[in-house]
């Protein structure tokens, strides 16, 4: 079937990105270790960057709802929204994900935590307003598909990557600026040539992790909307809600950069080229809706 073509298709695909960012961590370490002559500042950076991973990924999901803005759903005003949850969540055969609230009249939503377990879906005012029943139930199934293909894992993993990445180019940058390239060890009097181009990946280096980062949030809602398809087994559900966020403003008043890539439509403002878009052409994952 085209929906189980989908779904491997877009896995194959995140996990080659995904490799992207490692080989990138590598070059970066080489590049430092090159040009700085001496191991010792990438050891303190990626130490640090060891830290502050373990921070973010263990408290990613308290961190992306306080900074949205997100309260818990009310059990008798928002009890539709739960028993929605509560119901999808059986039919994926994952525990259920705690249901939260953003305080706006655009519509969105999106899914966040480490894995299953400690996971949650947070919908804005503004999208329980606007959907009907079978398109609310069909952008709870894109994330709770999110949740049950361990996206937001994999989400999370990526972003603690990237930021890593731009943690040791700051630090060797720093270092650079007042040590000097090359420092006391092999660096100095190596080639030129060689010298200028490790400066220029170090430079670089974040910006092509956070587009990896970018390409990866992209094929994940490609998956994700192939896989809710087949939780709600009604594709119009999710291609029909993807028609009204489309003319609809999109926007969500607390979403940052990092947030971004979580939200099922684009809630920043728009106006991005497609390899700095945080989400595919909502247009193409109509049309792929509507044909599985």
């Amino acid at each position: 079937m085209q929906i189980y073509k989908q779904i491997s298709s877009n896995k194959r695909n995140s996990y080659l990105l995904l490799f992207f960012v490692f080989a990138i961590i590598v070059a970066l370490g080489i590049a430092v270790s090159f040009v700085m002559g001496s191991f010792i500042g990438l050891i303190i950076a990626i130490f640090i960057g060891i830290i502050y991973s373990l921070i973010g990924y263990s408290k990613g999901k308290d961190i992306v709802l306080k900074v949205s803005g997100a309260h818990k759903a009310d059990p008798v005003k928002d009890a539709y929204l739960i028993n929605t949850i509560e119901g999808l969540a059986l039919a994926a055969g994952v525990p259920t994900p705690e249901a939260y609230i953003i305080e706006d009249p655009n519509p969105n939503a999106f899914a966040t935590g480490k894995d299953p377990k400690d996971s949650a879906i947070a919908v804005t005012r503004g999208l329980i307003h606007l959907m009907n029943r079978a398109e609310l139930e069909g952008v709870i199934a894109h994330e709770m598909s999110h949740i049950k293909n361990y996206d937001i894992k994999f989400m999370t993993l990526t972003a603690v990557l990237v930021g890593m990445i731009a943690i040791i180019a700051h630090f060797a940058l720093r270092m650079m600026f007042f040590g000097g390239i090359g420092g006391r060890g092999r660096g100095k009097g190596g080639n030129p040539i060689l010298l200028i181009i490790g400066v220029i990946f170090i430079v670089l280096a974040p910006i092509f992790a956070t587009l990896v980062q970018l390409a990866i949030s992209r094929k994940r809602e490609y998956l994700a909307d192939a896989s809710g398809a087949l939780l709600t087994r009604y594709p119009p559900g999710l291609a029909n809600a993807l028609e009204k966020l489309k003319n609809h403003d999109t926007k969500v008043k607390t979403a940052t950069s990092a947030t971004a890539p979580l939200f099922i439509a684009e809630p920043m403002k728009k106006g991005f080229t497609s390899l700095l878009a945080t989400h595919p052409p909502i247009e193409k994952r109509i049309e792929k809706l509507r044909k599985m």
